[in-house]
């Protein structure tokens, strides 16, 4: 036992075979569903890309109206989940804390029994729909109930806004639940593959990939990335704001990647989709703060640690375009949920077509042939 190998975080590990996605962090590649991220992300719908992940191939005509209708048809929340929602609004509970209330009673009122493909559907359709209930509570406004002709990403906006979301809108966030949809065996795909290996359910599957997700060690980035650049766009002095976050010993949110040891190819993507939303909007001069705060910030971190690669992550980009298109900042975390719940179903639906209970080991480094000691005695 003492001389196996140790890999803490389960870095390395290979545990499972997926067709899903590819990450080549050396060459700052990721391939989704066959797709360059860059390819699937500026052209897609969500739903698009979902049916993708769900059957290895993109949908028909035919097929993605019927598959736009089934998740038109599941994302209403049941009033149970909706006082819920309103009574987490009332506490101040975080967005990603009211998601999690209501995806566990995501089944409350669900007719399909134990179809799986049906609880799917429910799951992916509904995310978006607590989301916008629990922030018009958090605004003092009633839920917007959701729109059956609009599509995913234009009904978010408008369950959120209540307004009709404008074109650049709409593609701006389709275009971001696209790229984050699936990357690997992230912590929350993970979590969601570990519990539907029990032969568990969907929603206790997405309900603790939405626990994992709200950890800042993985989703909560974007929002700190967005406070950094209002306070430098503000200024007008990056360099200084660069300066005194290296004085202090922090580190630059939106820079470096557990995987990728170039730029995240996400962070290309999202860059190209916030450019040519902001170009000639009102916000335009805040976006070109943005670009040129990144390549000012990227060399100051190659000065600052040499020998390290610190690149644009998807972080950076994503506060940019995130806040562009709308979504509060509050809600930046539970829209990375929203996108990403349709990669933790493809993943648990992969799983379960030839599963295996995931169990690793831990090493024991405790106390052992301790003796015992009467409570009197000790």
């Amino acid at each position: 036992m003492a001389d196996e190998q140790l890999n803490r975080g389960l870095e390395g590990v290979v545990l499972a075979e997926t067709r899903l996605s590819s990450i080549d962090g050396e060459a700052g590649e990721l391939t989704i569903g066959g797709f360059s991220v860059g390819e699937l992300a500026s052209n897609a719908t969500y739903e698009e890309s979902v049916f993708l992940l769900l059957h290895d191939r993109l949908p028909t005509a035919d097929e993605l109206a019927s598959f736009r209708e089934e998740l038109a048809a599941n994302r209403a929340n049941t009033p149970e989940v909706t006082a819920v929602l309103e009574r987490a609004a009332r506490e101040e509970r975080s967005a990603m804390d009211a998601l999690r209330m209501g995806v566990a009673a995501a089944n409350l009122g669900f007719e399909g029994g134990a179809d799986t493909d049906a609880l799917l559907k429910r799951v992916v359709a509904v995310f978006p729909t607590i989301v916008a209930a629990y922030w018009r509570f958090r605004e003092g406004n009633d839920p917007l109930a959701p729109r059956d002709d609009l599509g995913h990403a234009a009904n978010y906006l408008h369950m959120l806004t209540g307004e009709e979301p404008t074109d650049d809108a709409v593609r701006g966030l389709e275009t971001y639940l696209n790229t984050v949809i699936d990357h690997g065996l992230n912590a929350s795909t993970f979590a969601a593959r570990v519990v539907v290996s029990t032969e568990s359910d969907l929603v206790s599957a997405a309900t603790a990939g939405v626990g994992t997700l709200k950890g800042p060690l993985h989703g909560g980035a974007p929002g700190p990335v967005l406070e950094m650049l209002m306070a430098v766009h503000e200024s007008g002095d990056p360099e200084g704001y660069i300066q005194e976050k290296f004085d202090a010993g922090e580190r630059l949110m939106g820079f470096g990647h557990r995987v990728y040891k170039v730029r995240d190819p996400r962070a290309e993507v999202l860059e190209t989709a916030a450019k040519r939303f902001y170009a000639g909007n009102d916000e335009s001069a805040f976006f070109e703060t943005v670009e040129s705060f990144e390549e000012l910030a990227v060399e100051k971190l190659a000065e600052h640690k040499p020998g390290r690669r610190l690149d644009t992550n998807v972080e950076f980009y994503t506060a940019a375009l995130l806040h562009g298109v709308g979504i509060p900042q509050d809600l930046f975390a539970a829209t990375f949920a929203v996108s990403r719940v349709g990669g933790w179903m493809a993943h648990c639906k992969e799983q379960l077509a030839d599963n295996r209970l995931i169990r690793p080991r831990a090493r024991y480094v405790g106390e052992t042939g301790r003796q015992w000691v009467p409570v009197g005695e000790r």
